[in-house]
């Protein structure tokens, strides 16, 4: 598969794993490059010690591309920045703030700089200030997610009609024929969350991860949009959130009960009543928990069969 991204990026496969917080340390990330995707390890649940700690082993466990994502709403991101340049890192995927931010720095010290969007408007802006690739992240995407509510399958082709970089969908994609369908609609590479969460690489707490696949249609929800929108799985801290929306809970009310390290205590320690548990619509379509490289594996074989059903019509 030799496309813009895999090019971009120096992969086998255009199949990027997102990265996520409290499930992509670095054995997550280099299982998938060591399969021919390109791992991603999730800085923003990382103090910067901590980072450079899975940039070392990461860089110790594979000889392949991997890169970091940086979430900007998240603090001391100077020091994360300050740690992947020292540790050599090529690859820096950055979501949750303006891509303006960042990208003319990072660039400059040769590092490749992809920006996550949920709209036109910032693919356009991302485009503007310099980024060598977009991640289009649809509505159905788990964790922090855009306010717009726009749809994977309308955001896709929106995005490709606009910007002349090349294009990785996300966002509901946890197979292979989901793959497909995204570069059918003009991506050039796919980055995929919720899958590699039900992953035995993934850092995150196993209760967490059978939650994931035990999960049926309808079991997340997008809410906070008055804070960052996030997509979570439906639990008592969900229902605590929207019996704070019937009575009207002011945007403070909503921060006090988020509190501090929520998402730590569901996804990484375990909480299923009381953490905040972040997860694609995808998860409904997610039944077993596999080692990374049979996912890659997997998604490469489904697109391919998907491939040949496609041209038989």
């Amino acid at each position: 598969m030799k496309n813009s991204i895999t090019q971009l990026f120096n992969i086998e496969y255009p199949i990027i794993q997102a990265g996520m917080v409290w499930a992509s340390g670095w054995r997550l990330a280099s299982a998938v490059s060591n399969a021919g995707g390109l791992g991603l390890l999730g800085a923003g649940s990382m103090y910067p010690e901590i980072l450079r700690e899975h940039i070392q082993k990461c860089q110790q466990a594979t000889s392949k591309p991997f890169g970091v994502n940086v979430p900007l709403l998240y603090p001391d991101i100077e020091k994360l920045m300050e740690v992947i340049i020292e540790e050599g890192v090529k690859i820096v995927f950055t979501s949750a703030g303006n891509p303006a931010t960042w990208t003319s720095y990072l660039k400059e010290k040769g590092i490749t700089v992809v920006h996550v969007v949920s709209s036109v408007k910032f693919a356009l802006k991302s485009q503007q200030v310099g980024v060598d690739a977009i991640v289009a992240e649809g509505f159905e995407a788990g964790g922090h997610n855009g306010r717009d509510e726009t749809t994977t399958m309308t955001l896709i082709p929106a995005v490709r009609e606009k910007i002349g970089i090349p294009l990785i969908a996300a966002g509901g994609i946890g197979d292979g024929r989901a793959m497909l369908a995204a570069m059918i609609l003009g991506a050039d590479g796919v980055q995929v969350g919720s899958r590699f969460v039900a992953s035995e690489e993934a850092s995150s707490h196993p209760a967490f991860k059978k939650m994931v696949v035990d999960a049926k249609e309808g079991d997340t929800l997008l809410t906070l949009k008055e804070l960052a929108p996030v997509r979570l799985l439906k639990n008592k801290f969900f229902k605590d959130i929207e019996q704070a929306y019937a009575r009207g809970a002011s945007v403070e009310e909503l921060k006090t009960l988020l509190g501090r390290a929520r998402a730590k205590k569901g996804m990484f320690e375990g909480d299923l009543e009381e953490g905040e548990l972040e997860i694609g619509q995808v998860s409904a379509t997610i039944h077993d928990i596999r080692p990374a490289a049979e996912i890659v594996k997997s998604m490469v074989k489904e697109f391919r069969d998907a491939q040949q059903r496609a041209v038989t019509f």
